[in-house]
């Protein structure tokens, strides 16, 4: 089962490489990550997406919690989240009816065109992993993709609950 992990580590170097090799070191894999810094800037926020059972990510959160930079941790599967995951694509388009058809698909997915030359253009689209997936797989139907990058997933639960530093 798909599951997102959240962790708030203490901003410091060797940080996320003392996580990731936690990771590594009892062979879970680790499909996405993404960390950057909070509004605080003593702390930073790790979302890493995996897949286990359920015993499996408790382990995962029991180890992590013994990582020393480690300062919350919480399993946002289990609760009531949102999630968002951004994607720049570059395509190559050749005539008018692909750039047309583009149009329309970026249109569709609510997607926006950043930039465009002669042949390519540059698309960016936020959604989940299913709608970044769903729109990739519309879009090489219609052009040839030059290139991709995304972002990995970011989450947060809904509502007043936030993942924050213990007091």
């Amino acid at each position: 089962m798909r599951h997102i992990i959240s962790i708030l580590l203490q901003n410091e170097a060797g940080a996320l490489a003392r996580v990731a090799a936690m990771f590594s070191s009892r062979g879970y894999n680790i499909d996405s990550l993404s960390v950057a810094p909070t509004h605080d800037p003593a702390v930073s926020r790790l979302t890493l997406v995996t897949s286990g059972s359920d015993a499996v990510i408790e382990q995962i959160i029991k180890q992590a919690r013994k990582v020393i930079d480690v300062v919350e941790i919480v399993d946002l599967s289990s609760t009531d989240h949102l999630e968002c995951e951004l994607l720049m694509l570059k395509i190559e388009v050749n005539d008018a009816e692909s750039a047309r058809s583009i149009v329309e698909c970026v249109r569709r997915h609510r997607a926006a065109i950043l930039d465009e030359s002669e042949s390519t253009r540059m698309i960016q689209l936020a959604g989940t992993g299913q709608e970044v997936d769903a729109f990739v797989a519309e879009v090489e139907r219609i052009a040839r993709v030059l290139e991709l990058v995304r972002s990995g997933v970011a989450a947060m639960q809904r509502g007043h609950a936030a993942l924050e530093v213990p007091v």
